[in-house]
């Protein structure tokens, strides 16, 4: 049984983020690219800091069409160079706010094709470092971008995912099959409930799948997201798991 998780949500794409705020304890906010733009950025960042929530940057591909889901192609030094910028356009928002960016969680397409790629993870790594070595850096549980940011000296989290099917190999469903995203709230918080008391999700081929979970994370772009987050607190607090920001 874990004795803390941290809960976050990626926020700044156009959904209602006040709705998410009581419930999280970090929030990945749009950097521009796939969704989100400077006044956003500002939105999320104030109420960040009015609920405590512990702000990171979401950055991705360069890509609003397809909201950053669409693999690509990137040599490591336009990787490296494009998650710099994102992670800068950020931070300079925070500081007006009087606020420090705590974390960095690569969006949709660039976090998945980081989870296998080593040099895609790397570079992503060695961003976040030159920025800042005391950032931490989230990716998805036990993959190449968790070992790169070992490697590179950061701290890193963890993730694992309450509304996402996972694979036998502990990967996620593709968004492009018909059962990557777990609709039924009950069926979400067994996920939760399973990855909390046993460290382990169930794949969709029904073998079982350890997993660390440092973070959670639920999709703040799903209509029911408010409904879900509280759902997901109410479990928590009834398992006696303390949500409090990754460190």
């Amino acid at each position: 049984m874990l004795a803390r998780i941290d809960f976050n949500c990626d926020l700044g794409e156009g959904c209602d983020d006040a709705a998410m705020m009581p419930y999280i304890s970090s929030a990945n906010i749009a950097c521009g690219l796939h969704a989100g733009d400077a006044s956003t950025m500002r939105r999320t960042v104030a109420l960040c800091i009015a609920h405590d929530v512990a702000i990171g940057a979401h950055p991705s591909f360069d890509d609003r069409e397809n909201f950053g889901r669409k693999a690509q192609a990137i040599a490591p030094e336009a990787a490296y160079a494009l998650v710099l910028r994102q992670i800068e356009a950020l931070a300079a928002i925070a500081r007006e706010h009087d606020a420090m960016l705590r974390h960095v969680k690569p969006h949709g397409a660039l976090y998945n094709q980081a989870a296998q790629d080593v040099a895609l993870a790397d570079a992503i790594a060695r961003a976040v470092r030159d920025f800042d070595p005391s950032m931490i850096l989230f990716g998805l549980s036990g993959s190449a971008l968790t070992d790169a940011g070992v490697s590179h000296g950061l701290r890193v989290a963890h993730e694992a995912f309450a509304e996402r099917r996972y694979q036998a190999n502990g990967r996620l469903v593709p968004r492009s099959e018909a059962d990557a995203v777990i609709q039924d709230l009950h069926a979400s918080l067994a996920q939760v409930r399973a990855l909390v008391r046993e460290g382990r999700v169930i794949a969709n081929t029904g073998d079982s799948v350890a997993l660390r979970a440092d973070t959670l994370c639920l999709h703040g772009d799903r209509a029911d997201a408010a409904e879900f987050a509280r759902a997901v607190r109410e479990l928590l607090a009834a398992d006696g798991v303390l949500v409090q920001a990754a460190s």
